[in-house]
């Protein structure tokens, strides 16, 4: 029997001989961001309700990149949400000085729209 190389090059992809068989070295790219809260919620809506676009980004190895950038958009548009409702609504730290409990209350409130925001605009669509 003739002696085969251990590795080849074909079509532009790396196989290593394995026993009598070539397997390619394919390798997903390195992503060492968290996909956080956002991004789990997404992807639990990608598998559940969008499974082939759930298939494509993870058989093309874009799934995880693809969820930590949107679980950074997520958080970045979430503070800026609060903020903003902050602004609007007159929930300062005076108010947080002068009446904890009242500024404890519209916060949770105001998180909790935004959160809903975010949900509503960018992990269930």
């Amino acid at each position: 029997m003739e002696h085969l190389p251990k590795k080849i090059h074909h079509n532009g992809i790396s196989y290593t001989l394995v026993g009598d068989y070539y397997i390619p070295d394919l390798k997903l790219p390195e992503e060492n961001r968290p996909i956080g809260r956002w991004g789990r919620m997404h992807k639990a809506f990608l598998q559940e309700h969008r499974p082939g676009q759930y298939s494509e980004l993870l058989l093309s190895g874009k799934l995880w990149t693809y969820l930590a950038d949107l679980n950074e958009q997520a958080d970045d548009r979430l503070a800026c949400i609060i903020s903003q409702m902050q602004a609007v609504e007159g929930i300062t730290e005076e108010l947080k000085a002068r009446d904890q409990l009242a500024w404890v209350g519209a916060m949770n409130s105001i998180r909790s729209r935004a959160e809903e925001i975010i949900r509503s605009e960018m992990i269930y669509v």
